[in-house]
């Protein structure tokens, strides 16, 4: 029972030690075993034909971050993206499918079904301009396909 608290507690800690353990990793040079020793198990592992990883490292909810680590075929580590960028919200585009999303920005921060509307509505936590947080919402259809985009901001944050 104590060795599974200290596993959730370590769980739930380690996001919050993004700023000393991301310096760890170094291109070239760290390997998959290191990035989960250091990083913990990735929320999901994305896996390309070539032989290439990409591993999932959401901080959401309540975080402003996404982490993408992907590994070369060899698993060595080739780069760190953080992705919820201005430029990665602008490539989501009408007609996109919800695993390309996913993909693109990893987990969300919460999903919401509109069932009048036929459309349900994913978020992510972010910092708009001004230095403001606000949430990048994906509207999808009931097929599961994007069909708009639109910014909601954080009111009293």
């Amino acid at each position: 029972m104590l060795s599974r608290l200290l596993a959730g507690l370590n769980a739930a800690l380690r996001p919050a030690f993004d700023f000393v353990n991301l310096p760890k990793l170094k291109a070239g040079l760290t390997s998959a075993q290191q990035v989960r020793d250091i990083m913990g198990p990735p929320t999901t592992i994305w896996s390309d034909d070539d032989g290439t990883q990409t591993w999932e490292y959401p901080r959401t909810p309540e975080g402003i971050v996404n982490y993408m680590i992907v590994f070369d075929a060899g698993e060595v580590l080739r780069e760190v993206r953080q992705v919820l960028t201005e430029q990665n919200f602008a490539r989501v585009c009408v007609g996109m499918r919800r695993d390309e999303v996913r993909r693109l920005l990893g987990q969300a921060a919460s999903e919401q079904s509109f069932p009048l509307n036929k459309e349900s509505v994913w978020d992510w936590k972010t910092i708009a301009l001004a230095n403001t947080p606000a949430y990048f919402n994906v509207h999808f259809d009931q097929h599961g396909r994007v069909v708009r985009t639109s910014s909601t901001p954080l009111i009293g944050a």
